[in-house]
C-alpha cells in the first residue's frame, strides 16, 4: 500500500522487494550504459539502484503527475548518475527519449491496459539498442493458469478496480517482446509469487 507525504510517496512493495530485484539485475546489467526505467512511480527503485549501480546512468521515467514524488526521491539520493525524472506515457508513437543499453520497469504491465503494454513493447523495441536487456518485475499467469492463490486474488482485486488491467499471460507478453526484436534471455523466480524475466533486443523491427 502507497502512503503520502506531501510529495514523496512511500510504496511498502518497494522496500520489500528492492534487494532480490538487486541480486539478479548485478547479473543482467553489469556493463556500463544508461537505463530507461518505465514507470518510476514513487521513485523508490531509482533512488535505491543508482547508487548500487553506479556504473549506469539511471533515467526515470512517469506519467507527468507521478514526476514530484519521485523527483524528491532522486533529490534525495543525490547521486551523479540518476538524471532529472521525465514524462513518458508509453502510449505515445515518439517517447522522445535517446537509444538505450536497458530497460528496467517493476510492476507496470498489469495496471496498463493491454494496449499499452503492446504500446510499452512497441516503443522498448524502438529505444533499446541491439543487444541491450530489457528486465522485468512482477506476477506472470503460465499457460493460462495463476502460479498461487494470491496472484489469483490480486488479479481479481485488479479487474475489480479496472477491467482493462490484470495480471498477464507469460506468453502472449513474451509474443510481444519477439515482435519488439526481443529475445529471452532469463525467467528469474522472486519472492511473492513474482518474476524476474530478462529480454535481449537481437534485432530490428
Amino acid at each position: 500500500m502507497k502512503q503520502s507525504t506531501d510529495r514523496k510517496h512511500y510504496s511498502q512493495a518497494c522496500e520489500e522487494n528492492r534487494a532480490p530485484i538487486e541480486a539478479v539485475l548485478r547479473e543482467c546489467f553489469a556493463a556500463p550504459g544508461a537505463l530507461l526505467e518505465i514507470g518510476s512511480g514513487t521513485g523508490q527503485h531509482a533512488a535505491y539502484f543508482a547508487p548500487v549501480f553506479k556504473h549506469l546512468r539511471w533515467q526515470p521515467t512517469d506519467l507527468a503527475q507521478n514526476l514530484p514524488s519521485i523527483r524528491a526521491w532522486c533529490d534525495e539520493a543525490a547521486v551523479p548518475n540518476l538524471l532529472e525524472p521525465r514524462a513518458l506515457d508509453v502510449g505515445q508513437n515518439d517517447w522522445g527519449m535517446p537509444q538505450v543499453d536497458y530497460v528496467y520497469s517493476a510492476n507496470t504491465l498489469h495496471i496498463m491496459p493491454w494496449s499499452a503494454v503492446e504500446a510499452c513493447f512497441a516503443g522498448i523495441g524502438r529505444v533499446l539498442r541491439a543487444g541491450g536487456l530489457f528486465g522485468y518485475y512482477g506476477p506472470f499467469n503460465y499457460a493460462g493458469r495463476y502460479t498461487s492463490e494470491s496472484n489469483a486474488r490480486f488479479d481479481a482485486w485488479l479487474k475489480a478496480r479496472d477491467p482493462d488491467s490484470g495480471v498477464r499471460d507469460f506468453e502472449a507478453v513474451d509474443a510481444l517482446a519477439q515482435t519488439a526484436g526481443l529475445q529471452l534471455q532469463r525467467d528469474h523466480t522472486m519472492p511473492a509469487n513474482n518474476r524476474l524475466v530478462c529480454w535481449r533486443k537481437t534485432r530490428w523491427r
